[in-house]
């Protein structure tokens, strides 16, 4: 026992002085064993996509739609997980606490990151400070909708009739704060017109206020939008975003017809915690672009009325500010308060 014992520090020994005389011999050791540690890909498991919704809402659909395309892409399964409640700030808030390693990202859009938070003081998460932009993947262009008894057939005449009747063209919404609400208070700022906001608990029943014609003007999105004025019960003027949607090529876009400057879409980005690493911030954009390349998830997003979007996570971050200050202003002058 003893001949052993001493046998170990004489080989310990060995060991040390060729790694003196050969140092190069130590270094490459070290950056093997380093490497066996920290080459694994990522992602190596599951990854988990947050939805802040309930199943079937508009962020339910084109998160599901992505994630599909995204299992192939990234080799591993992406799980979505509808975390829904408090106007989508618990499942945000879900996304924004979880760990920086990639294994959790989520759904952001322009209302639960833009404008959210000027309706909420107290809103447990930042969108800028908590999250790290991984890319843009969508957009759902608006609708300048109309009651066809409304005698107007333009955003020309419209804006005419209603500097005629001040106050007394109402327009509908889903919701005090809501896109379609500020939408249309961005309209009126730019035109310098006033209608009477009447909100609602929904698209749904905005629109079908509009269809019975107890509103007579409503801002709401493509894929609410579409099957109504395919079916001649709502009139459309024009769209919100500075290119014409190719579901309704015919109508202008509102810069066109002399709302000069108005552009508004809902968008939808995935967003990781603060602090992911940028290796997979990269790897995540660069499937998430691939994604919508491909024809599969493009005819998908447009039978919904949405328009496949792809970027950089500066591009996401640099329109997340934009739009940030863009609402923060509508919201202020014209002085809304959340329910």
């Amino acid at each position: 026992m003893k001949i052993k014992a001493e046998g170990k520090p004489q080989k310990a020994k060995r060991n040390w002085i060729y790694f003196i005389v050969h140092p190069s011999a130590y270094i490459l050791g070290c950056a093997v064993a380093a490497g066996t540690s920290t080459a694994q890909p990522y992602p190596v498991k599951p990854v988990r996509m947050i939805v802040s919704f309930p199943a079937g809402g508009g962020s339910d659909i084109v998160g599901r739609a992505l994630a599909q395309q995204l299992n192939e892409l990234l080799g591993q399964p992406v799980v979505v997980e509808n975390r829904s409640g408090a106007g989508g700030v618990i499942g945000t808030e879900l996304g924004a606490r979880a760990a920086p390693d990639g294994y959790t990202i989520t759904v952001g859009s322009s209302g639960g990151f833009a404008i959210t938070p000027h309706l909420n003081p107290k809103l447990p998460y930042d969108p800028v400070r908590d999250f790290a932009p991984v890319g843009l993947f969508t957009q759902l262009t608006f609708v300048l909708d109309v009651h066809p008894s409304v005698p107007v057939k333009s955003v020309k005449e419209l804006v005419a009739l209603a500097r005629a009747r001040p106050g007394r063209l109402n327009f509908g919404s889903s919701g005090l704060g809501a896109t379609a609400h500020l939408a249309t208070e961005l309209f009126m700022s730019l035109t310098h017109v006033k209608m009477t906001h009447v909100p609602y608990k929904g698209a749904a029943p905005a629109m079908t206020a509009t269809i019975t014609g107890e509103v007579d003007v409503l801002f709401d999105s493509m894929p609410t939008s579409l099957p109504h004025v395919r079916s001649g019960r709502i009139r459309p003027l024009a769209v919100t975003t500075l290119q014409r949607s190719a579901l309704l090529p015919q109508l202008p876009t509102l810069d066109e017809a002399g709302v000069k400057g108005y552009e508004l879409a809902s968008w939808f980005g995935i967003f990781a915690p603060a602090g992911t690493p940028r290796a997979v911030i990269q790897r995540l954009n660069a499937a998430i672009n691939t994604a919508t390349r491909r024809t599969e998830l493009r005819e998908r997003l447009s039978n919904q009325g949405a328009e496949p979007l792809s970027g950089t996570p500066e591009e996401l971050a640099a329109r997340l500010r934009r739009e940030l200050d863009k609402y923060g202003r509508i919201i202020r002058e014209a002085g809304v308060k959340a329910e």
